[in-house]
């Protein structure tokens, strides 16, 4: 019968392309998990890997199996993790991920009350962009992710936080500057300078400057929300940002917000789990955590 470890050793080797790195990764010598993966070869009469001096790869064989086995390795996980949800449902490992521009003005709001909600539980934060969370929380790595609401999104289950709106950021020496609210008709004919393809805020911010007959300035995408700020503050142009994100002392560096009137535009902040995810009660208890730190700090960083 095949062993679990085996596969595991299959799948680390798969991902890595080196011995060296996969026995580091499965914490064990590499003659260990050579040895293995050959007798494995050796059990079902197949060659799995393709080895080279510098570089292993999967064989056709190896391509066939390797997505089967990682369903079996998801299931083994799984049962695992239904087994501690009935024993300890809010204790343990909980691994959770955050689109870039959620994390760093998020986290501060609601890592004091998850503490405080679910004591016993250790949450580890991952961050990185939407289509990189989802296949992580697909392959059982992340066990929820908080990001922007897309409507391209499949196969998760959904769980709203809260509304976010997006202000306008302008230098603070422009004709918007001055508005005390803003439409979306005032950005008639602006470049509008944007993140970099990945991030799911310049889509949404994209689809609402174009609706309102502005382009996008193609000089220069930035990488970051902090790069965008400085970009906005040294007067290359114009942005739409998240309402969390503004800071009152961006006003002495040259950067104004403006907010919309209403209804602004904004975004819908959610919590998406895998269907079937054995620990409910954890994500439920998470959800209500959130959603009553969130109540009044939107609100709050409107008055900031």
């Amino acid at each position: 019968m095949v062993k679990l470890r085996d596969l595991q050793y299959l799948d680390a080797v798969a991902r890595h392309q080196h011995f060296g790195r996969a026995a580091e990764a499965c914490f064990v010598s590499q003659p260990t998990l050579s040895g293995q993966i050959m007798k494995l070869e050796e059990q079902i009469g197949l060659v799995l890997i393709e080895r080279h001096r510098k570089r292993v790869m999967l064989t056709p064989a190896g391509e066939a199996l390797i997505g089967r086995a990682r369903a079996v390795l998801r299931a083994a996980e799984d049962f695992e993790d239904s087994a501690r949800a009935l024993s300890a449902p809010l204790s343990g490992d909980f691994h959770l991920g955050l689109i870039p521009t959620v994390a760093p003005y998020l986290l501060p709001y609601i890592m004091g009350p998850l503490g405080r909600d679910l004591p016993e539980v250790n949450f580890y934060l991952h961050e990185d962009q939407t289509h990189v969370l989802l296949q992580q929380l697909d392959d059982g790595k992340l066990d929820v992710v908080i990001l922007s609401w897309l409507d391209s999104i499949e196969n998760v289950e959904r769980y709203n936080l809260y509304r976010e709106p997006l202000v306008l950021a302008t230098p603070n020496h422009t004709p918007l500057a001055k508005l005390d609210r803003a439409a979306l008709s005032d950005l008639d004919g602006q470049l509008v300078l944007t993140l970099e393809d990945g991030h799911c805020l310049r889509d949404e911010t994209l689809d609402y400057c174009f609706s309102a007959g502005a382009k996008e300035d193609q000089r220069f995408q930035a990488t970051s929300l902090e790069t965008l700020r400085y970009m906005v503050a040294s007067g290359l142009g114009i942005t739409l940002m998240p309402q969390l994100a503004v800071r009152p002392a961006d006003e002495d560096q040259g950067l104004h917000y403006v907010p919309f009137g209403t209804p602004p535009p904004s975004r819908e902040i959610c919590m998406l789990v895998r269907p079937n995810y054995s620990r409910m009660e954890a994500v439920r208890a998470m959800v209500a955590s959130i959603r009553g730190a969130m109540a009044g700090a939107l609100s709050e960083a409107e008055g900031v």
